[in-house]
């Protein structure tokens, strides 16, 4: 008989399984991206506070994604606030007063964080569904009366705490130098928001074990939806 003239299968290497570090490399370096503009934000409050390209390295990311979320959802109060506020920071700015820039990044924070405590407060009213609540029925296939009552007690709690977070940034500014209160609003902020968000999420499925594992992909897709225009 001839020789065959098949050709022979080429090796291929066996795939690597993903490992747990590798899945966790996006978090990590998103955290430490987080990390250094949060210590660099707080160099920049305490050295440049009245640096033109200061006032628009500490304003502008979060002008330009709440432009871009009123401009998606259609807000024009939105862009139009956001029109204001750029008018207000370049007319303090030429102006020259440090003092005045302080305030305006005083209230920029206590601003962000009094929205944020009116909007999970309203949702307590009578008649309204909390918004941990709504949250937990868009991930959760099944929400129980004990899930219901927990979800609107955690709406509640973290009411409260962006109030106090307001009620801190504003003491803090009154009586301490103007180095601590930025080390407050830039670092301990957010650390203080994932501490609170980190104990939360043990505490949760110790006490109500019923919850299901949801993904913060998940998560955070069931919140852009809540917001999305209808």
């Amino acid at each position: 008989m001839p020789p065959s003239s098949a050709v022979p299968p080429v090796p291929t290497e066996p795939s690597v399984p993903p490992t747990p570090y590798r899945s966790m490399l996006g978090p990590l370096s998103a955290c430490v991206a987080f990390g250094v503009y949060a210590v660099a934000s707080h160099l920049l409050m305490v050295h440049a506070a009245d640096r033109a390209w200061a006032v628009a390295a500490l304003f502008g990311p979060l002008l330009l994604a709440t432009a871009a979320a009123g401009w998606r959802q259609r807000q024009w109060l939105v862009l139009l606030a956001c029109a204001m506020l750029v008018l207000l920071l370049v007319g303090t700015w030429a102006r020259g007063g440090v003092a005045d820039m302080h305030l305006l990044y005083v209230l920029q924070h206590a601003g962000i964080h009094a929205a944020l405590a009116l909007t999970f407060g309203i949702t307590l009213r009578p008649g309204s569904t909390p918004l941990i609540t709504a949250l937990a029925q868009s991930v959760h296939r099944q929400v129980t009366p004990a899930m219901r009552h927990y979800t609107r007690r955690l709406t509640g709690a973290w009411a409260l705490y962006f109030v106090a977070m307001v009620v801190l940034s504003l003491l803090l500014y009154r009586l301490a130098p103007w180095t601590v209160w930025s080390l407050y609003g830039n670092v301990l902020t957010p650390v203080a928001a994932g501490l609170f968000f980190a104990a939360e999420h043990v505490l949760r499925y110790r006490w109500h074990p019923e919850f299901e594992r949801v993904s913060m992909r998940a998560a955070a897709a069931s919140w852009r939806s809540r917001a999305a225009p209808p």
